[in-house]
């Protein structure tokens, strides 16, 4: 598997869902995210303040608007719960693991 954050994500058409091999391959590429029921990734992030959580939550929508590809994102004051899957494919696509690597590198 190629290095996930030199990636691009792809349309929706193009997306296929990963097998469980395939997730933990790209799993490998990320810091501290979990598999969830084996269709959604997550990881939460802390902060010491509240203007800190915003400020990442703002770079993490530069993200997934470059690549198309947008998480379920909720704020719990100094704590940003980041969660990614694909609803096109009800699942994990390749697209999830592309845009936690790159928020893992905010």
């Amino acid at each position: 598997m190629s290095n996930l954050v030199d990636k691009k994500c792809v349309s929706h058409e193009k997306m296929t869902l990963l097998v469980p091999e395939e997730i933990k391959n790209c799993l490998d590429q990320l810091k501290q995210w979990e598999v969830l029921d084996g269709k959604k990734i997550r990881k939460i992030f802390k902060f010491e303040y509240f203007a800190e959580a915003m400020e990442f939550v703002s770079r993490v929508a530069e993200v997934a608007e470059q690549e198309g590809h947008h998480p379920d994102i909720v704020i719990h004051y100094n704590k940003v719960e980041i969660i990614l899957w694909s609803h096109f494919v009800s699942g994990l696509s390749e697209n999830d693991f592309i845009v936690a690597v790159k928020v893992d590198n905010i």
